[in-house]
């Protein structure tokens, strides 16, 4: 991170994942909304674990990027071996990813166990991943006071509801609530890296009053003073309050339409279960009848006997 691809790249990865997961979590509850489960992860009819795949490919490109493609020397240390100071976010950033990476790598292998607890120990490897990338994020060694400060102040409002959702995934499977919200703060970290990449790193998009300045070998947006700053603030914060309307939009359009392409199937088991019932219930019925019969049949003979006994 830290440029404009380095935030776009990794945010089009979140993006993507958080629009595959909102299709897959409406259609699933427009199909079943009686039986309808939570997945931590969704197969793909050509190969399963495509997705998972796609995140761990995605996570080597970054931790590669960051950390022997993207610094000057091609390796991220000092001479004397440490870190340098202009390199501790690489670090930071390749953290994040190293943590999704074994969030996918595992996932893989539970898939294979055939136990109750494999989704509540994948949601858990979610959680982790979205615990640390807050943790991060919230001690992030970059500039907390100017302008991207203020990006990544509204960026960890997302990861937090991405991580809550994600606990709460654990105990109750079986809210669609939850994996909805879940899906939209996934897909909406990944537009506000791309926004913060646009609007960071890109001149003619610095706020009035604010320009690009090179820190550490790195590009900074700073303000000229005080007011230029609460405005290039302000400006980000509007812009976020924006971008959240447009979501609900594009959320509730989504969920309206998949629910009218993908109408309800007729859950067979529980239809089976009913014919059952009522099965059972007529054998009980048919039982009492024949009871019922019997005893009357018992009583006829006993009167036709009547007259003999009587004669003797």
């Amino acid at each position: 991170m830290g440029t404009l691809v380095g935030h776009v790249a990794p945010g089009f990865g979140f993006f993507v994942i958080g629009l595959w997961h909102l299709f897959n979590h409406i259609k699933l509850h427009a199909l079943y909304p009686n039986s309808y489960t939570s997945l931590p992860w969704f197969p793909t009819s050509k190969y399963r674990y495509s997705e998972l795949f796609l995140i761990m490919a995605g996570c080597t490109m970054s931790i590669a990027m960051e950390l022997f493609i993207g610094p000057d020397r091609h390796q991220p240390f000092d001479t004397d071996g440490t870190i340098p100071s202009n390199h501790l976010h690489n670090f930071e950033h390749a953290s994040i990813s190293m943590t999704f990476f074994i969030y996918a790598f595992f996932s893989v292998f539970l898939d294979k166990l055939e136990t109750k607890t494999k989704h509540g120990l994948t949601q858990l490897l979610g959680a982790v991943a979205f615990g640390q990338q807050l943790l991060v994020f919230h001690l992030h060694s970059a500039d907390h006071m100017g302008v991207e400060g203020q990006y990544h102040k509204l960026l960890q409002i997302v990861i937090l509801i991405s991580l809550a959702t994600t606990l709460f995934g654990i105990n109750y499977p079986k809210s669609f609530l939850i994996s909805f919200v879940r899906s939209l703060s996934i897909l909406f970290q990944g537009l506000w890296l791309m926004v913060m990449g646009f609007m960071l790193w890109i001149p003619r998009l610095v706020p009035k009053g604010c320009f690009l300045n090179l820190e550490e070998g790195h590009q900074v947006v700073r303000c000229s003073d005080n007011e230029a700053l609460h405005r290039a603030k302000a400006l980000v914060n509007i812009e976020f309050s924006w971008y959240i309307i447009g979501l609900m939009i594009f959320a509730m359009t989504v969920y309206i339409g998949l629910l009218k392409l993908y109408p309800e199937k007729v859950e067979y088991e529980s239809l089976t279960k009913l014919i059952e019932q009522e099965q059972g219930y007529d054998d009980i019925e048919a039982r009492k009848e024949n009871k019922f019969s019997g005893s009357r049949s018992f009583l006829e003979v006993g009167k036709s006997f009547a007259p003999i006994d009587m004669e003797r």
